[in-house]
């Protein structure tokens, strides 16, 4: 069911249709309530967050005013496929890469501010041909961003970060953040050791090549930013 709310404010500002929230959780093509049902609520709505702002912010964990509350936390198996749908049918309108993170809460993850060690376990990138062509990049033009949880993941609750990443406008500073948290709770029987650690803030730098991007000076390649995915051993 669409949001009458967002519906409303996208409606009403002429730029919002290429803007975009990750708040539906789909596991195993099955969607699994509606908007906000296990992601962390933003303030920002619909709107990016930009580099300045976020580069030494704690905010680049799950986006502005995503605070630990009373969301409720969903339980997921090793070897799920997720998906992290966009709200009121959206689709991907900017070029540039996805990513999904996780973090191991201490205890309850819907207490959990995401203080502790983060990992890379998926990143999409471009597909095909020049990043400077929009159509080239994988997450183009689609609905979710979408994470197979490794099989070996150890079990417990679980911030889930997904994160895209509009450069249109990195060439002026002004890469557009797009992250949501999901709280889960993977099942399974473990025995990986999910690595390497990072803390967020910290995983990007303003001037990292894949950050200050310039999509429209022809450029022949694209080096994706933040640490390595997990092999998932």
């Amino acid at each position: 069911m669409k949001s009458f709310g967002l519906a409303a404010l996208l409606a009403a500002t002429p730029l919002a249709s290429a803007h975009y929230i990750f708040n539906i959780l789909i596991v195993n093509g099955k969607t699994m309530g509606g908007e906000y049902a296990y992601a962390r609520k933003n303030s920002n709505s619909y709107n990016p967050a930009f580099t300045n702002e976020l580069m030494n912010s704690n905010d680049l964990r799950c986006n502005k005013g995503a605070k630990p509350g009373s969301t409720p936390t969903y339980t997921v198996q090793a070897g799920d496929k997720l998906g992290f749908k966009l709200f009121n049918n959206e689709f991907i309108e900017h070029p540039g890469p996805g990513f999904v993170y996780i973090s191991k809460a201490p205890g309850a993850v819907k207490e959990y501010d995401g203080s502790g060690d983060w990992v890379k376990v998926m990143e999409t990138g471009v597909c095909k041909g020049s990043p400077g062509t929009d159509s080239n990049w994988c997450s183009w033009q689609k609905d979710r961003l979408e994470w197979t949880v490794q099989k070996n993941i150890p079990p417990g609750e679980y911030l889930v970060r997904v994160e895209h990443i509009g450069l249109h406008q990195a060439h002026e500073g002004k890469a557009q953040f797009y992250i949501e948290c999901f709280q889960l709770k993977i099942e399974g029987a473990g025995g990986g050791n999910p690595g390497p650690l990072n803390k967020i803030p910290g995983i990007y730098k303003a001037n990292d090549p894949g950050i200050a991007f310039n999509k429209w000076n022809n450029p022949t390649s694209y080096v994706i930013p933040g640490p390595p995915v997990w092999d998932g051993k």
